[in-house]
């Protein structure tokens, strides 16, 4: 059997996150009450610009993420991935899946400008979602933020035809969050955004990983291990890439943290107990799945399966 667990685990962790767009709208961000570890004026120049053709926006921001990512494109080859002719523009779910087709991790960030700004204060560019109009009559445009300036109270945008836009943070404000102010960054697997939260960052490696890119989704559970290396959610998902790359003993040490640090953890208990049946080692797999099965809960049919699965390899 496959690890079916991740997939639920996956599952759950994707339905806690739904919660986030309901979430009321962050306080005003002013140059008083910025976080204050962020440098007081930042401007990534280096951020590479791509003018956009009309109702282009969406296929021109991903251009200069990705580029500064590390995958060279431009917007005319990333037209056909993202554009949606019929909608005249790019739908966030289709920027998001883009990035993940060249090898990037897609984070959405919490709706919050200090979020935005700690990002581009640590070198990393983001894609923003503004309505440039009104609720009732919208007109939808992807942007990239490259700097702010504390002091005169602005953003800085590559936005449409302008390389280099300021805005007033009262302004940018207003039009970002017409769109539940949605952000995104595109990162490298090896690098996790500075603002990243556990669950919202082990889902979007999920999704990466469900892409078939299992080097990328590798690399990054790697890298969000350094950082959260007590998380249980990292180490399945560790597991379970590692698992689908025929990596058995990487697997092995992954589920065994996990099960270390949450020994009432089916999902680990049982994930751990598949992956040394598959190695050949059958009584020590079997007393793990045993107490997966004891401990019940709704994940308990698949735990059985595992059980007969290996008390079969035992008896031949």
């Amino acid at each position: 059997m496959s690890l079916t667990y991740a997939r639920h685990l996956a599952g759950m962790l994707i339905l806690a996150l739904a919660g986030c767009a309901t979430a009321p709208p962050p306080p005003e961000l002013t140059s008083e009450n910025a976080p204050a570890a962020l440098p007081r004026k930042v401007e990534l120049s280096a951020v590479p610009y791509f003018s956009q053709e009309d109702f282009q926006c969406g296929p021109a921001a991903l251009a200069m993420v990705l580029n500064h990512a590390g995958v060279k494109s431009d917007p005319a080859a990333l037209k056909p991935e993202v554009y949606l002719p019929e909608r005249e523009g790019s739908l966030q779910v289709e920027m998001a899946a883009t990035v993940r087709r060249h090898g990037r991790v897609a984070y959405l960030l919490e709706p919050a400008l200090g979020d935005v700004l700690e990002e581009v204060a640590r070198g990393t560019p983001v894609v923003v979602l503004q309505n440039l109009a009104l609720d009732w009559y919208p007109v939808w445009h992807y942007a990239v933020v490259i700097g702010y300036d504390l002091d005169r109270k602005e953003i800085i945008l590559r936005s449409g035809r302008e390389q280099r836009q300021t805005l007033s943070f009262f302004t940018f404000q207003n039009t970002w969050a017409r769109s539940a102010h949605w952000a995104m960054v595109a990162m490298p697997p090896e690098h996790i955004p500075a603002t990243a939260r556990e669950a919202r960052y082990v889902s979007a490696v999920n999704v990466l990983g469900k892409t078939g890119d299992l080097p990328a989704a590798h690399a990054a559970y790697l890298a969000a291990a350094e950082r959260w290396p007590q998380s249980l959610g990292v180490q399945i998902g560790l597991g379970n890439v590692a698992y689908l790359m025929k990596r058995l003993d990487i697997a092995e040490q992954a589920f065994r943290r996990a099960v270390d640090g949450h020994p009432d953890s089916v999902a680990a208990l049982n994930n751990l107990a598949q992956t040394l049946s598959d190695l050949g080692r059958e009584e020590e797999a079997l007393g793990y799945v045993q107490k997966a099965v004891a401990l019940g809960g709704p994940l308990q049919d698949i735990a059985r399966s595992t059980q007969a699965d290996i008390e079969r390899k035992l008896k031949q």
